[in-house]
């Protein structure tokens, strides 16, 4: 079984560490800050054996060199001069062993252009997994930063179709926020209104609220469902004119949510 931990690090990254349970080998996932990662190694006896990362943003990658200078691991990421410290390039279907479980790669851009997912299939014991940056959020998704709106929302069209029992692991404790413009978008969805019950009392107890699940975000992410009735309403409310096409909402929503 797959056991994964967050390590947090600057305001509000997470940085995951996974592992086989009972090993004392980990992953781990976009390391931004070394320290955080070298203090949990150290107090838990744990012997660092790779690293990923899903972008070439500084707080998922400044890590990676200290971390190197301790442990000689390969790197795997996106084929991107960003990222000299990758040693294992991957893209789209590309299917990796790591720890004792397969993870098959899905290209997200948007974000940042060579932004990548790592997605392992469920087994008899857990849930599937997914590490997927700054690209889906809980309750939001990243802001589009090099690539475009259509591109962004096709890239979570593609994380949408995956099982609703996927387990999501994203990187930052934005739930809270993004959650609170979900409401402004669907104010009358009574889900979404259990769900900010729920995380606020995750949060009064500094408990994260990650990670979540791809069946969560269909029901309480405005950003998943363009194609419903009530989004598209609500971004022709905003914007003052009729939409039709689900990347236009998307384009819509993703800009009102940049200055909500």
């Amino acid at each position: 079984m797959l056991e994964v931990t967050p390590i947090r690090a600057f305001n509000d990254n997470y940085l995951w560490l996974f592992r086989e349970a009972g090993s004392r080998d980990c992953g781990i996932v976009d390391p931004g800050d070394a320290a955080p990662v070298l203090q949990y190694l150290k107090e838990q006896n744990l012997n660092l054996a790779v690293i990923i990362i899903t972008h070439h943003h500084g707080d998922h990658t400044g890590g990676i060199s200290q971390l190197l200078e301790n442990y000689n691991v390969p790197v795997y990421g996106p084929d991107s001069a960003n990222i000299p410290a990758v040693t294992y390039s991957v893209k789209q279907g590309s299917q990796i062993d790591i720890l004792g479980h397969r993870f098959e790669i899905i290209e997200i851009p948007g974000h940042t252009l060579d932004h990548i997912a790592y997605f392992s299939a469920s087994d008899q014991n857990q849930s599937p997994v997914l590490f997927c940056g700054d690209t889906l959020f809980a309750g939001g998704c990243g802001r589009v930063f090099e690539g475009t709106f259509p591109m962004m929302h096709e890239s979570l069209q593609k994380l949408s179709r995956l099982p609703a029992e996927t387990l999501v692991y994203c990187a930052h404790e934005y739930t809270l926020a993004n959650l609170s413009f979900a409401k402004a978008v669907t104010p009358n969805n009574k889900t979404l209104a259990d769900r900010i019950a729920q995380e606020k009392e995750k949060r009064n107890r500094d408990i994260p609220t990650v990670p979540t699940s791809i069946k969560a975000e269909l029901d309480t992410n405005p950003f998943l469902r363009c194609a419903e009735a009530e989004i598209i309403a609500a971004a022709a409310r905003y914007s003052g004119r009729q939409l039709k096409a689900t990347e236009e909402v998307f384009g819509v929503i993703r800009g009102w949510k940049d200055s909500f």
